[in-house]
């Protein structure tokens, strides 16, 4: 099976993915923590 060299869209390297993705985990855990601390 030949290795394949795909580019991902939008990004020129996956790194740019991965980093992407990391940002709007720790944007998501802040965020439903202020949620829990505003319901609490």
């Amino acid at each position: 099976m030949p290795e394949t060299d795909e580019k991902p869209p939008l990004f020129k390297t996956w790194k740019g993915w991965y980093a992407l993705v990391i940002g709007l985990l720790l944007l998501q855990i802040i965020l439903f923590a202020q949620l829990t601390k505003l319901f609490s």
